[in-house]
């Protein structure tokens, strides 16, 4: 057994031919741009990218694996440089009818083992998107649908960052997602976390106590890779050894989570969309406690104040979720900082979990030393984020 990082939700912001896949993405973040940050910066070794059932993606992964430094593994994913491990997954919304039969929107993340199987579900998913080159695109489709198409495909459906407010079940569909799946909810074995929740609070919805949890960095740009990740507990890095892990089958696991205080998500808190501001009482905040409006954007902890069913109760296999604040995240860690590091560690997977005080100190000063392990201990001050402007971090005096 092995004990890999792993990055799940990586978006692609452009094609190889520089036609556009995320809107929001960053140029730069394409398909063989991916694969070599999470080899040469990040050490991530498992890296789920996300836009592959664009029919540009798939013909610039036919074009990447003609390189010959990567092959298709036969258990599934795409090995590059026999080191990092890429699954082929599609970042899917569905349209979901709440409580109120007012309709909201679910993203839904789809992986799929081969390029085969990715390539017939987008040729099926092209009949329910009206433009299937584009990411994340609405389809005619609810998860209680869509789950049936992934698996058709030899694919898994994990629903994405569940309490987020525009694009998720909790967020702005439902109460319980069990409500949208019914009898298929048991196949529904995790769900992802998102930026601005961690598992306290999802532990305080009592249909996910059998659920298993994973953290990911929804990346729009190279170096927002790994700003949330998973350890890992496999046999081999392919997509049968990693989905074992995550459902937590054969001695495979999720030994932990990695991720971001919640406060640091760009949707932690409820923001008022009249004076632009975060709101700062006591949750649920459904008014604006500086100018009293009630033009209300929901946060994740606000919302969960009124979905929640239970104390945060975690069961006995719950893996441990870790706050880490990533280096880019840290005052005063600039770009040239953060470029010594890497040239003398390698990777931000070890900067971050093995390098010692007095080895950050030889490279960067020990000012900057002492700011890198305040972080990683937690030993920092988070105004919190809210109304999707990320919160900020302060180092202690």
């Amino acid at each position: 057994m092995r004990e890999i990082f792993a990055d799940l939700h990586v978006h692609i912001g452009r094609s190889e031919n520089g036609k556009p896949i995320k809107i929001t993405g960053a140029r730069s973040l394409n398909f063989a741009n991916i694969a070599k940050e999470c080899y040469e910066r990040k050490g991530i070794e498992a890296v789920g990218v996300i836009d592959c059932a664009s029919p540009y993606v798939i013909e610039d992964i036919e074009n990447f694996l003609k390189t010959g430094e990567a092959y298709e593994l036969e258990e599934g994913g795409i090995i590059y440089k026999d080191q990092v491990c890429i699954i082929l997954g599609s970042e899917c919304e569905t349209a979901e009818k709440n409580e109120d039969g007012k309709t909201g929107s679910a993203h839904n993340l789809c992986y799929f083992p081969h390029l085969k199987d990715i390539k017939a579900f987008s040729e099926e998913m092209s009949h329910h998107i009206k433009n299937i080159t584009l990411s994340t695109q609405r389809s005619d489709l609810s998860g209680y649908n869509l789950i049936d198409i992934a698996e058709k495909y030899n694919g898994v459906l994990i629903p994405a960052h569940a309490f987020t407010p525009f694009k998720s079940y909790y967020g702005n569909c439902t109460k319980r997602i069990e409500r949208i799946f019914k009898e298929k909810y048991d196949r529904i074995f995790a769900i992802e976390l998102g930026l601005s929740a961690d598992t306290y609070i999802a532990d305080q919805i009592s249909e996910l106590s059998g659920k298993n949890f994973i953290t990911n960095s929804d990346a729009h740009s190279l170096p927002k890779i790994a700003r949330e990740y998973n350890k890992l507990l496999v046999e081999d890095i392919n997509f049968k050894e990693i989905f074992k892990a995550i459902k937590m089958e054969d001695g495979r696991k999720i030994i932990s989570n990695f991720g971001l205080d919640p406060k640091l998500g760009k949707y932690h808190r409820s923001f008022c969309e009249d004076c632009n501001s975060s709101i700062e009482t006591e949750p649920p905040a459904l008014k604006c406690d500086k100018c009293g409006g009630s033009n209300i954007t929901m946060g994740v902890y606000d919302r969960i104040e009124i979905i929640k069913d239970q104390e945060s109760t975690s069961p006995s296999f719950r893996q441990k979720y870790q706050y880490q604040i990533p280096l880019q995240f840290m005052p005063g860690v600039g770009n040239k900082a953060i470029d010594k590091l890497l040239d003398k560690f390698g990777t931000e997977m070890t900067i971050l979990n093995k390098t010692t005080v007095d080895d950050l100190s030889v490279v960067v000063g020990e000012k900057l030393a002492k700011v890198i392990d305040d972080a990683r201990q937690g030993k920092v001050h988070i105004h919190s984020g809210g109304g999707g402007v990320y919160g900020k971090v302060e180092t202690t005096k």
